[in-house]
């Protein structure tokens, strides 16, 4: 019986054992789920976990809003190490700042090396919101903190920057004023010294009619005309190779004389342009004055062997000097480029110390450089008590300008030794010299011991009024100031009140008044006292 009923004890074992598993299952699963679905606050989340964890894989909600996170972090760090940056570079680095900044910007990279943060990172599974909004927590925090700092230090900042940037631009703008001003400098020379074609057509013509006709207008064997040597008259010495400018100082001198034919005027000139200055001084009479034209090589003893300076201008280094043509080594001396104008290189300008030797019979000789205006009579000179001074002069310091420490090199000890740097400097350009005292005081003979010792331009640089400083350092006497008035040739600000009081007025300067950069202001005072109507000085276009 037993054997007959054994399939079906055998079916309904099977049977109640799958149902016993299917139940154990059910409440298996049963309990897993419940206790996966209900979350803190109470909503179930079972479903949204598993999708979150099947997709994590591949794209996570929370993953931008780690990526903003993680570059607001970077952007603020970058901001704080830029501000850093200014700071030191706006000089800043003994203050707090560039301090405060560095700590701001190494927190950002601190924080973002936190472990715990680095796996949000680096992991590719699910993100963990928890610390995300830790980690976004502490983000707000140090960006809040390093919005503040910038807010309180951007007024300095910007301050600082503007300073900064303002000092670049007067750096940048000096720099520019510099080289311009050496440009200008160097440019103002080239016009100083060049020929104005229309004056350089003058001295041709007259030249031209010189040859043309030599019986009229050489003095060659001839006697001395008396009057050139009487001492009695008042004389005058022009040296100069300028014709045009010469005839304007004697046309001024004796249109404002009160008795012109009792003055005579010695004009020197070189060889070159002797023969033009022949014809101008005799195609007019002048108002009766006496005008005797020399050539600086008719005085014999004006050789290198007794004159130091024209020894001196024989030596190479004098000649590299001068003629150095490259505009970088040209301007490299602002200071001292006036002295390479080619006057410096001529006898003509040296000739003023040795007056008492040109003119042996004169006790008195009023010296005039070629760039004056006479404007009154001058005979008043001629009645001052020199008081056994040698040079008449009038003084130009005012303040602190115009002293001797300006004009010779007081470091040296021998000019340390013998002069007080505080001296009152005084001009040359219209000087009254007493030729007897000048022999007595030997003045010629002091200035060639000074001349001598400066072979090596150590004692001053090149030019005339230092010498001439030296030489009649304890020798000159102040004249009044309205006997010479200078700077015409550079100084915009003269008043016309005192030209109109002066007695000479000086155009000493680079803006000669026969030059096209003359000042208007001032040019009438010269050309009113040109011979226009002469045809050689019209038949030039001078002065058009």
């Amino acid at each position: 019986m037993v054997m007959a009923n054994s399939p079906t004890v055998f079916s309904f074992t099977v049977l109640a054992s799958a149902i016993s598993l299917a139940l154990c299952i059910f409440f298996t699963t049963h309990h897993h789920h419940h206790h996966n679905t209900i979350g803190s606050d109470g909503v179930s989340h079972g479903f949204e976990s598993v999708r979150r964890s099947i997709l994590a894989l591949k794209t996570d909600p929370l993953k931008p809003r780690l990526d903003h996170i993680k570059k607001q972090a970077e952007d603020h760090r970058m901001l704080a190490l830029m501000y850093a940056s200014y700071a030191r570079k706006l000089k800043l680095e003994s203050s707090k700042v560039v301090r405060v900044f560095a700590e701001l910007s190494r927190d950002f990279s601190d924080l973002m090396n936190k472990p715990q943060y680095t796996a949000l990172f680096s992991s590719d599974g699910a993100i963990d919101e928890s610390v995300l909004r830790q980690l976004e927590k502490e983000v707000k925090e140090r960006i809040k903190t390093a919005r503040q700092v910038i807010g309180e230090a951007k007024e300095s900042f910007d301050n600082q920057l503007k300073i900064q940037k303002l000092k670049d631009t007067i750096f940048s703008v000096n720099e520019q004023l510099t080289k311009a001003k050496k440009q200008g400098a160097f440019s103002s020379l080239i016009a100083a010294k060049s020929i104005p074609k229309s004056l350089h057509c003058i001295s041709m013509r007259l030249m031209e009619e010189r040859i043309a006709h030599p019986e009229k207008y050489s003095d060659e064997g001839k006697p001395t005309a008396p009057e050139l040597e009487d001492p009695k008259l008042y004389h005058y010495a022009i040296f100069s190779d300028n014709v045009v400018a010469a005839s304007v100082v004697v046309n001024s001198a004796t249109k404002n004389a009160k008795e012109p034919w009792k003055h005579v005027f010695h004009v020197v000139t070189d060889k070159m342009n002797l023969g033009a200055m022949q014809v101008m001084f005799k195609l007019k009479n002048y108002n009766g004055a006496h005008i005797e034209v020399k050539a600086v090589e008719d005085y014999k003893f004006l050789n290198s062997s007794y004159v130091p300076v024209l020894r001196q201008l024989e030596s190479a280094n004098l000649q590299k000097f001068y003629f150095e043509n490259k505009l970088e080594n040209a301007t490299k001396d602002t200071t001292n480029m006036k002295f390479r104008n080619p006057k410096y290189l001529s006898i003509l300008n040296h000739l003023r110390f040795y007056l008492p030797e040109m003119y042996p019979k004169l006790h008195r000789i009023l010296f005039l450089d070629d760039d004056i205006v006479v404007q009154k009579d001058l005979t008043g000179l001629w009645k001052i008590d020199m008081d056994g001074k040698v040079n008449g002069a009038v003084e130009t310091c005012f303040g602190s300008f115009h002293r001797y420490a300006q004009y010779m090199n007081f470091s040296h000890p021998l000019i340390k030794a013998k002069f007080n740097p505080k001296a009152c400097a005084w001009a040359y350009g219209m000087n009254f010299f007493d030729l007897d005292a000048w022999r007595r005081e030997k003045c010629t003979e002091e200035y060639h011991y000074w001349q001598n010792l400066n072979e090596n331009r150590t004692l001053w640089k090149l030019g005339t009024l230092p010498p001439g400083l030296i030489t009649f350092y304890s020798t000159t006497k102040p004249l009044e100031k309205s006997w010479h008035v200078l700077g015409l040739g550079y100084n915009p600000s003269i008043s016309m009140e005192e030209i109109k009081n002066a007695a000479v007025v000086h155009f000493n300067g680079n803006m000669k008044p026969w030059l096209d950069i003359a000042m208007n202001q001032f040019k009438p005072l010269w050309s009113k006292f040109v011979d226009y109507e002469l045809e050689f000085v019209q038949a030039c276009n001078f002065g058009l």
